[in-house]
């Protein structure tokens, strides 16, 4: 059952959560009206479509204020913990109860792929043995809405008997968490989104985005690069375009397909078809440098000319001179961009002295999910 919210009044009764949220659903009445005029209506009866409208748009505007608050609290604190982490010799060891875990494991990945060595430990299970896991080379960031977490409290005593920085993420400066670290991040919201005020929602955001913000700032004062980025993510696709080397995908050996230039139309046809490239390379018998290529668009264009003999007329009066090679240190994704540019859909690879090395096609990069 959806709960129909309506603006109230102002009650001295009410929780400021309550009354933040009544006051943004009054200022999203009209356009309200106008969603609601494009929106089918709904089949159940216990949906009410002004109240999700209006309660959707009431959580997202609570919570662009509250994401809105965290500037003016990048201050010297932010810097500090930055500090720590930047000159950490160790892991920064993110931790967290319930929600806040959730969002603490999502920080900690976000920190190891963009250059900052990081693990999540459950505060739980770190009173049960996974204490271990924490060294005096790291870094730990505790997270705490209330900063008052049972399972939070229970370990720091411990980490700060051997000394290690802690950094405490929390919506209470005053909080237990707050003084025992030696950098607190405020993270307190004006309201959470929720209207009873109890569903973590504002506060949850926040912790992510400065989280976000303390990644991002490592990442460019380490000087990150998207190729750093790559080896990380090596199965995602951007890993692949800056990883993948032509020499990793290309035929090499006799599965390149060539011949001298003294042979006929016919006989390069035959090689082609052998090798299923689509072209054949025509090479210097005597240092098998590059002379030309001959590819299937030429055989169509031969086979339309009547003045073409297929079985007598050499190769290299139809073979493209100096075509588009590529090296084979070269990124798989500078192939593919090579023949989009040129409209061709393979390419010889040779080495510096212009000597054919291998040979790859479109369906090669297919295959490798370069394109």
């Amino acid at each position: 059952m959806v709960l129909k919210i309506q603006p109230q009044r102002r009650n001295p009764d009410l929780s400021d959560a309550s009354r933040t949220f009544a006051r943004t659903i009054a200022r999203l009445t009209t356009m309200n009206a106008q969603i609601l005029a494009a929106v089918r209506p709904l089949n159940n009866p216990l949906l009410d479509a002004t109240a999700l409208v209006r309660s959707a748009q009431a959580v997202v505007t609570i919570e662009a204020e509250a994401i809105t608050a965290l500037k003016d609290r990048i201050d010297a604190n932010f810097l500090r913990a930055c500090q720590l982490m930047f000159e950490c010799p160790g892991r920064v060891v993110v931790s967290g109860m319930g929600k806040s875990g959730h969002i603490a494991r999502k920080i900690a990945a976000t920190l190891a792929s963009t250059g900052t060595p990081s693990f999540f430990v459950h505060p739980a299970e770190a009173s049960h043995g996974d204490l271990g896991m924490i060294t005096q080379k790291d870094v730990v960031l505790a997270l705490s809405n209330s900063g008052e977490t049972d399972e939070l409290l229970a370990i720091l005593p411990l980490i700060k008997r051997q000394g290690i920085p802690l950094i405490a993420m929390s919506g209470n400066t005053g909080s237990s968490l707050a003084r025992l670290a030696d950098v607190h991040l405020d993270t307190s919201v004006p309201a959470e989104a929720c209207p009873l005020g109890l569903a973590p929602t504002s506060s949850t955001t926040a912790a992510l985005v400065m989280g976000d913000a303390l990644a991002i700032a490592l990442l460019e004062a380490r000087g990150f690069t998207d190729e750093d980025f790559a080896r990380s993510h090596p199965a995602g696709s951007l890993g692949r375009q800056l990883l993948l080397k032509i020499a990793d995908v290309m035929h090499t050996g006799v599965q390149v397909p060539t011949v001298g230039p003294e042979v006929s139309l016919t006989e390069a046809l035959v090689e082609m078809t052998r090798k299923g490239l689509g072209m054949t390379a025509i090479v210097d018998p005597a240092d098998q440098s590059l002379l030309g290529v001959f590819t299937d668009g030429d055989l169509r264009r031969a086979v339309d000319d009547d003045d073409i003999d297929l079985r007598t007329t050499p190769v290299t009066r139809l073979m493209t001179a100096n075509p588009k090679t590529i090296g084979a240190d070269k990124l798989a994704v500078e192939a593919a961009q090579l023949m989009e540019a040129h409209k061709i859909h393979a390419l010889l690879v040779v080495d510096p002295d212009n000597r054919v090395v291998g040979a790859l096609n479109i369906h090669d990069l297919l295959r490798a999910r370069v394109v």
